[in-house]
């Protein structure tokens, strides 16, 4: 079968030829429709981030997937029936307590493998097998979107863990920013723009106009944010101090300047995973606005079963026009160059080995 791999020695994606996995007990044979590709997918392919499985010399790319199940192998599930699969398997130690009570992804570095990304193949081939218990269904409906479901599906459990650390008392957020206006950032704004909770939204950017995320970010009734003219530090003073900051861009001083774009009792989540880089900064007051201010941070990284449940029903939710906007591109194996484009025009794409 077909795939697309990155090799040790390689530094683009490239088609390459696997044999058809045979399904273990309790793993379904699925055959795969669309596969995205996102900033991870490039810092594999870099090789910035993740790693390859151990005695081999490439990796099947692709952590965003959605296919039809093929061969249902004695699974809960039938033949024709549409999943999409999460992403973190066991590693080869074994089980641990983290698998064992279904929160895969509050595993720690290294206690985990995950598939496309780091010891473990990915999907962008035209056949992947998986455990039922990482399949999770999605209506027939969806199925040329589903591959959504992953993306969408840290967005909520990043909203999960931010509401969870202000449980304790009654906080009614109504103002949020999102750092980062890439397919992540927009699809988070999507979201907190159709929860009817949060009033004013905002999303920061480094992109000139003309350019088609700040046209989403404007036809989601949001404010676009130029970093070049206003620094997340200096946001506050510009806009107004925020209840929620969702941080996508990897950009390590972001962290530190989220604590003074957060209003008082508001919470900043952490997503993007930077590189290392020394820099000064002001320990004691970032400490004063913790506590004085009831402020809060929480990293996020991966989801289970159940943020997978909660995205496809947020998918279904989103709207039409947005997606459409979303998704510039969906290529073949023949135009993995269009496909994994970085460049301005290019928003979110997917690999598609196949249709319903």
């Amino acid at each position: 079968m077909h795939a697309v791999a990155v090799r040790r020695d390689g530094s683009s994606p490239e088609v390459v030829e696997k044999p058809r996995p045979e399904p273990e007990p309790e793993e379904a044979l699925i055959r795969t429709l669309r596969v995205g590709i996102d900033g991870t997918d490039h810092e594999v392919i870099e090789g910035t981030h993740g790693g390859y499985p151990a005695g081999e010399d490439h990796l099947v790319l692709g952590h965003e997937a959605v296919g039809v199940v093929e061969d249902p192998n004695g699974t809960e599930f039938e033949a024709g029936d549409v999943v999409a699969p999460t992403v973190r398997r066991t590693p080869a130690s074994g089980t641990n307590e983290y698998f064992e009570r279904g929160q895969p992804d509050m595993a720690p570095d290294g206690e985990y493998v995950e598939r496309g990304i780091v010891g473990a193949h990915g999907f962008m081939s035209e056949y992947f097998t998986s455990p039922a218990d990482c399949l999770v269904p999605v209506p027939r409906e969806l199925a040329d979107l589903g591959f959504l479901a992953e993306p969408i599906s840290i967005s909520e459990k990043a909203f999960e863990h931010a509401f969870a650390s202000r449980s304790a008392f009654d906080w009614a957020p109504d103002s949020a920013l999102v750092l980062g206006n890439g397919s992540l950032g927009l699809l988070t704004l999507a979201m907190l723009d159709g929860s009817e909770q949060f009033d004013r939204c905002y999303c920061l950017g480094r992109r000139d106009r003309p350019d088609p995320t700040i046209d989403i970010i404007e036809d989601l009734g949001a404010t676009y944010v130029d970093s070049r003219e206003t620094s997340v530090a200096e946001f506050p003073s510009v806009h107004e101090p925020v209840d929620l900051v969702y941080e996508a861009t990897g950009y390590a001083k972001h962290a530190f300047d989220t604590i003074d774009a957060l209003a008082p009792n508001g919470v900043g989540a952490l997503l993007g995973v930077p590189t290392d880089w020394q820099f000064e900064v002001d320990g004691g007051r970032l400490h004063r606005e913790f506590v004085l201010h009831n402020k809060a941070l929480v990293g996020s990284v991966n989801s289970h079963t159940g943020h997978f449940g909660a995205a496809i029903d947020r998918l279904d939710a989103l709207p039409d026009a947005f997606l459409d906007d979303l998704v510039t591109g969906v290529y073949g194996l023949d135009e993995l160059d269009a496909a994994f484009a970085t460049d301005d025009s290019t928003i979110k794409t997917a690999v598609e080995f196949d249709s319903i």
